[in-house]
């Protein structure tokens, strides 16, 4: 596995990741005031519920002294007992209510910005990550392992705060009431303690690898899905489905264990609950029958509630310590990702080109997409303004590579001048603004034809589509169809391979930068298509350097100056007829591809 991957699904410790978990309490600092305020409802709502059952043992002793006593029961009393009780859960609710409304406006703002940054990140980190992680695996940690974070972060922090603040009340409350069925309460809980302990030292490697296993499944489905036709062609769809059962049979066995294991805590602190409430009736007639006063019937049924509210929070902490494994494994996913290397800051980077001609030299450059391996060695070539430059060599000797490095899609050592000035004075973005770039592989998103012709060109009126249209042959399709320009491009819309490159070719023409590249852009069309766009780009590559990489070299003949590359060298360097008459390395290119076979 590719090195970036490889680093990003290491298996962390199976205990909770809590460094992540502190990147992610910084993260969210600046919403640190509406934190503690919900925290603080929390903790309102925690000692209203606390309250509750001391008031609920008053109310049973006074019941209990009406049933005793002639005169009935104290009403006055009972009322003033009851609306007080009411006003105390009323209170809480609303004090809850508050919390969590507080917590989940805090999280989808956590999660908004997680994302915003992820997606500003994806534009900053070098085009090499990208060689080595699959889109599936980027976009699982945009939306499932984001989403975990925004759950935790909905239903464990307050929470959390607010069972301890019940826990440490409710055994306050229930040692001031009776101290023995306080030790009785707390003594049958300890078994709910070691066991969530048990399983949770257990469930945390389940999660780690349940999160990774889930990222490499949207990466093969992703891949699977977007070459959908190539997978038909070649008969994998037994072999993807093979790796897909894997997949998903590791992410089942994975997810069944770690779910199986938090389940177990519920239901095991029910038991401990229920266990409770036998021992405190037990121990709680034992002391009446040997006439002790301390106990009443009030304190029995006040003793009921503090065991339900004792247990309470140990759920709390199950749960939340289950949540926080899961958002462990999720936050140290998206945080390595958010500090994955960026690209060279280029704050200070200002020069521009007042007037482009388009001069290219590189001088002595040297790449390679990992450190040990060297692709491209000291190439060095001076390109005159206007001239079209032809880059022909077998496959893997580096062609492509080249223009990348023109455009710095990656950096390199070396330099690569524009009119004198080095592209690596000058911002990426503006060195990339200077050229138009037809691709082999077409790129059309989802939208209308005009939207994806004028793609990031502001005030582009029609006149100008139905002339570059008209240009690439293009314009009899458009008016054909019922919706013109404002076609929506869809799968029914049955676009040719073709037709696609035709829309991306018209679309370089809109943009009309003074630097050109062409990567095979023709060879999706057909012949006669072919001989369209070829006086197309006759047109568009005048008085433009313009660099062409083609394998058919029957389509460069007429360029000015052609780059013969083998093994990231340039070995050969003229014009057509020069480079036949040398009978060398081009001329046995050429000339093989009229040999019979």
């Amino acid at each position: 596995m590719p090195g970036p991957m490889r680093r990003l699904n290491n298996l962390p410790k199976e205990k909770t990741d809590f460094k992540s978990l502190k990147k992610l309490a910084m993260f969210c600092k600046k919403y640190l005031p509406w934190i503690i305020v919900a925290t603080l409802l929390a903790v309102g709502g925690a000692i209203c519920t606390i309250i509750g059952p001391e008031k609920v043992g008053d109310l049973t002793n006074q019941l209990t002294a009406g049933i005793v006593k002639p005169n009935g029961v104290d009403m006055s009393a009972f009322v003033d007992i009851c609306v007080g009780l009411i006003t105390i859960y009323v209170a809480g609710a609303v004090v809850n209510y508050s919390s969590q409304f507080i917590m989940a406006t805090v999280t989808q703002s956590v999660s908004k910005k997680l994302r915003t940054q992820i997606n500003t990140k994806i534009s900053k980190v070098p085009l090499n990550y990208f060689d080595s992680a699959t889109k599936g695996d980027l976009l699982s940690r945009v939306t499932n392992d984001v989403d975990i974070i925004s759950q935790t972060l909905a239903s464990s922090v307050a929470n959390l705060v607010s069972a301890m603040t019940l826990f440490v009340g409710v055994v306050f409350k229930m040692f001031s009431t009776n101290w023995l069925l306080a030790l009785v309460t707390i003594f049958t809980s300890l078994f709910g303690f070691l066991f969530t302990g048990l399983i949770l030292r257990t469930s945390q490697k389940y999660f780690n690898r349940k999160q990774v296993d889930l990222g490499e499944m949207d990466g093969q489905i992703e891949e699977v899905y977007t070459n959908h036709n190539i997978v038909s062609a070649f008969g994998g769809k037994n072999y993807e489905m093979k790796k897909f059962k894997s997949i998903n049979n590791k992410l089942y066995d994975d997810n069944r264990k770690s779910q199986f294991l938090a389940g177990m805590m519920n239901p095991i602190m029910a038991f401990v609950g229920d266990l409770s409430y036998v021992m405190i009736f037990i121990v709680g007639v034992a002391v009446v029958v040997h006439g002790s006063s301390a106990v009443t019937l009030g304190t029995i049924s006040s003793f009921i509630l503090y065991a339900r509210l004792f247990s309470q929070p140990l759920s709390t902490f199950a749960q939340s310590m289950t949540s926080l494994q899961q958002a462990s494994a999720a936050s140290r996913r998206v945080f390595e990702f958010l500090e994955t290397q960026e690209m060279e800051g280029e704050q200070q980077k200002t020069k521009q080109l007042d007037h482009v001609r388009g001069d290219v030299e590189f001088k002595n450059v040297n790449f390679g997409y990992t450190k040990d391996k060297t692709i491209i060695h000291n190439f060095s070539a001076k390109l005159s303004a206007g001239q079209k430059v032809a880059i022909v060599g077998p496959t893997g000797a580096g062609k492509t590579t080249i223009v990348n490095l023109l455009m710095r899609f990656y950096e390199f050592n070396g330099e690569i001048t524009i009119d004198g000035v080095s592209t690596k004075d000058m911002k990426r973005d503006y060195v990339q603004s200077l050229f138009d770039m037809i691709l082999q592989d077409t790129w059309l998103f989802d939208g209308t034809i005009r939207e994806n012709l004028v793609f990031n060109q502001p005030d582009v009126s029609t006149e100008k589509l139905d002339e570059v249209c008209a240009a690439v042959g293009l314009k009899h399709f458009v008016d054909s169809l019922p919706n013109g320009y404002d076609t929506v491009i869809s799968d029914s819309l049955n676009l040719s391979e073709g037709q696609k490159q035709q829309l991306t070719i018209a679309r370089a023409m809109i943009k009309d930068s003074p630097l050109l590249i062409l990567d095979e852009a023709t060879s999706s069309v057909d012949t006669r298509t072919e001989l369209i766009i070829q006086q197309a780009m006759d047109n568009l590559t005048l008085d433009r350097t313009s660099f062409v990489i083609a394998h058919r070299l029957s389509t460069i003949k007429n360029a000015d100056v052609i780059l013969v590359m083998k093994d990231g060298d340039i070995i050969e360097q003229g014009n057509h007829s020069e480079l036949l008459s040398k009978n060398g390395f081009y001329a046995e290119l050429y000339n093989s591809q009229f040999a019979s076979t």
